[in-house]
């Protein structure tokens, strides 16, 4: 009763309602996924939780988890608050050379996805750019190709049941001399076409649009608002997909450090409908620990900073802690799931009234009484 349900029949009940789905990636599970699910099933609302590739893999990956894993914490959270209207992403599916060893290792993460219970797909094949090409198909053929035959395999894999689909075009937080990579809309439109001729149809589309994954920092190591989304570029590329009849809507990545009121403001819900929440979630956590089991975030701390220093010169401890403490979840497991109830209180209370936030903020309320509306159609 409390399983996921295919991403797809989110993405379609909910095109061009308005609003725009969270993606929570709880890559720290300890009392976020309860009370995101508390926090969804209270504003009526579907939900997406997600897990990329570097996280969570048939290797374990940097957070100590399968992808079995993942998905058995996250059930078990739904099955506690009763919550139905839910799916599970494998975000960041990422190909980045693209050969026969690197399509075979993704094909077995997949296998696991599947037989764990993944219900979406998000395959990034972006860094696949041919820069010797001609033309904008050809320059973009390494992406198309990779990601058709992902797509198909997931298909085969899925066995006939409904799945969601996410793919990408335009590497999400890569700069040149000019600055931000973007997506433009050409890009979008001949990628999304070449998808469709192949017969892979996705829902849901990432883009480069001027944001980053993660903490960012300024020079001085503080902590900085992520203020860097292009909204016009974002609903040149939504309104180009339109133009040629296309029902893709776009994917939204690097909201950590987002306000809250400029999302609620400034974002075109409609155009964008899956938001990716990750980083936000861990540094929640974190900020418990280090007030409810200070020997453990000083333990983290020191490890994080031991470990990565070297590699960033320059950098404050500040940023190097920020971007690499999600390193630090593997070796430090078994501490961070051994948190007393208090604390773990906390971590859920907390991710309750903050999701709340980004529910409202996304317009996402009442969403799940929509979908749930539309399957039982």
């Amino acid at each position: 009763m409390y399983e996921p349900i295919p991403g797809n029949v989110i993405f379609e009940a909910l095109r061009d309602k308005g609003a725009i789905i969270m993606a929570v990636n709880a890559r720290t599970t300890v009392g976020v996924a309860e009370g995101v699910f508390r926090a969804a099933k209270d504003l009526d609302t579907a939900v997406i939780f997600e897990i990329a590739r570097t996280e969570c893999n048939q290797d374990i990956g940097y957070t100590g988890m399968t992808p079995t894993d993942y998905a058995e914490r996250i059930k078990e959270a739904a099955v506690k608050v009763g919550f139905d209207m839910w799916a599970l992403h494998a975000d960041h599916i990422t190909v980045k050379k693209g050969d026969a060893e690197d399509i075979a290792k993704t094909k077995e993460l997949i296998d696991e996805q599947v037989a764990a219970g993944f219900t979406s797909f998000a395959i990034d094949a972006s860094h696949l750019f041919d820069f010797q090409g001609g033309n904008l198909r050809e320059e973009l053929s390494l992406n198309i190709n990779v990601t058709t035959e992902l797509a198909k395999y997931i298909e085969e894999k899925m066995s006939g049941k409904p799945f969601g689909l996410e793919v990408e075009v335009g590497e999400i937080g890569k700069e040149d001399d000019s600055g931000k990579v973007v997506t433009n809309p050409d890009e979008a439109v001949t990628f999304i076409k070449a998808l469709n001729e192949n017969g892979v149809f996705p829902q849901v589309l990432a883009i480069a649009n001027g944001t980053s994954h993660g903490n960012i920092y300024d020079e001085h190591g503080n902590l900085m608002e992520q203020v860097s989304i292009d909204i016009k570029q974002t609903k040149a590329v939504a309104q180009a997909l339109r133009d040629v009849g296309s029902d893709v809507r776009i994917a939204q990545h690097g909201i950590t450090g987002t306000p809250r009121e400029l999302i609620n403001l400034l974002f075109p819900k409609g155009d964008i409908i899956k938001g990716n929440v990750a980083t936000f979630w861990q540094n929640l956590m974190f900020d418990v620990v280090q007030v409810y089991d200070p020997d453990l975030y000083k333990d983290i701390w020191n490890w994080t900073i031991e470990n990565y220093k070297p590699n960033n010169p320059g950098k404050k401890d500040n940023e190097i802690w920020g971007k690499n403490v999600k390193q630090a979840i593997k070796p430090f497991h078994d501490r961070l799931y051994s948190l007393d109830q208090d604390a773990l209180d906390t971590i859920e209370s907390l991710s309750y009234a903050e999701a709340r936030i980004f529910f409202r903020s996304f317009g996402s309320a009442g969403t799940a009484s929509i979908v749930r509306k539309s399957m039982e159609g």
